[in-house]
């Protein structure tokens, strides 16, 4: 029985159930692969983030192990204390070369990147204009900066434009920030025109390239790169977590800002540094990126096909662009239903509601991998179709 304190927690979580919106934890019992096995079943899985196939990658796992017996499992401190490793630093460089920047500094997770960069850099007195879609580690970094938040239509440049005329009088920093690609919609960024803005009304410009690294531009470098303005974004943040195959996140920049990044970035300032495994696994990944740039076509390659399968059964993909390709299906509790009939019928892709996503926009999320072979993308697109007929959804 709950403690007294905590009862109402207890009654919000059975109100979730009340509502079929309450959600158990699926358990991944294998490799993160195209078919999986989760609570004991083997499925097509279409929920993962692993877009290159990259966790079990041979090169990634034998630079782990290698890692581990030379340098042990952990880093044992905090970077600014003793726990700055050589892979560390040789991580950093790895990433800034990469991406064609000064420098680099990597945090301990893509959220905490956003999330420390955005409350370092900016304060009481300063101004966001933010898409209204921006990833919730750009939302709570805006909040913990304690600036004044402007937030504009998703993707409305001139909306964005009329807050940056509104505000142009005032003499403080002005941060424009924005995903490079949203991660419920799939969608990308209209980053050209962004950058315009803030060149023209003086404002940082920031771009969260989480779902973008490793899918978009030459070998997988990015919004930035996709859209050739390279020394026009002056802060970008990527993943390690997603396309990289293993953990964190990383910020690129000038030196400078780097090195203030070492100084007031909360989250690298207070918790403990990469084991050197994943270091080790990460400067692994850039590198495959760098030398096999047919698995980033072969991704693309497997999200044409389904993504077209999707369109010619009738299923509303929204706004997608990119592998993320919602399957938009509105009351939350069907999209749910259909998940929960979908995982059953041996199809995992993920029913997502408020508050990820507004009201009646409900869906389930499809990411689609370099890995997947045609006879399984074509299966799952059959399941769907048979499962959404059911439920009535096309």
């Amino acid at each position: 029985m709950p403690k007294a304190q905590l009862q109402y927690l207890t009654t919000e979580l059975n109100r979730l159930r009340d509502q079929k919106l309450y959600q158990k934890l699926r358990v991944l019992e294998s490799e993160q692969l195209p078919v999986s096995r989760f609570d004991g079943k083997e499925v097509i899985n279409l929920s993962s983030n692993n877009y290159l196939g990259l966790t079990t990658h041979p090169l990634l796992k034998k630079k782990a192990i290698e890692a581990i017996e030379k340098y042990g499992v952990g880093s044992g401190a905090v970077r600014t204390i003793a726990g700055t490793m050589t892979l560390h630093m040789a991580l950093e460089e790895k990433i800034a070369r990469f991406k064609n920047v000064e420098a680099s500094v990597v945090f301990q997770s893509g959220f905490t990147a956003n999330a420390g960069t955005v409350q370092a850099v900016l304060g009481r007195e300063d101004i966001i204009i933010s898409d209204e879609l921006n990833h919730a580690s750009i939302i709570d970094g805006c909040r913990l900066s304690r600036a004044e938040i402007k937030v504009f239509p998703h993707k409305d440049v001139e909306a964005c434009e009329k807050i940056l005329r509104e505000i142009s009088g005032r003499n403080v920093h002005k941060l424009l920030i924005t995903d490079g690609v949203f991660s419920m919609e799939g969608d990308i960024a209209p980053l050209p025109d962004l950058v315009r803005l803030a060149e023209n009304y003086g404002c940082i410009m920031m771009i969260d390239d989480a779902h973008s690294s490793g899918v978009l531009g030459k070998n997988g470098r990015g919004t930035v790169d996709h859209f050739n303005l390279h020394d026009r974004v002056d802060i970008q943040v990527g993943t390690l977590s997603k396309a990289i195959g293993a953990l964190g996140g990383y910020v690129c920049s000038t030196h400078d800002a780097i090195d203030f990044l070492y100084h007031r970035a909360r989250p690298f300032l207070f918790s403990t540094s990469h084991p050197p495994s994943v270091a080790a696994t990460c400067i692994a990944a850039f590198e495959v990126l760098e030398t096999e740039p047919q698995i980033v076509e072969k991704l693309w390659e497997n999200t044409r096909f389904f993504k077209d399968g999707l369109k010619k059964l009738g299923f509303n993909t929204g706004m997608s662009e990119t592998p993320i390709t919602p399957v938009i299906v509105g009351d939350a509790a069907l999209a749910h239903e259909f998940s929960l009939q979908l995982f059953q019928a041996g199809v995992f892709a993920q029913g997502i509601g408020y508050p990820t996503v507004p009201v009646g926009k409900a869906r389930i999320r499809t990411i689609v991998t370099a890995t997947h072979t045609r006879d399984e993308l074509a299966g799952a697109l059959d399941t769907m179709k048979s499962v959404a007929e059911k439920l009535r959804i096309i």
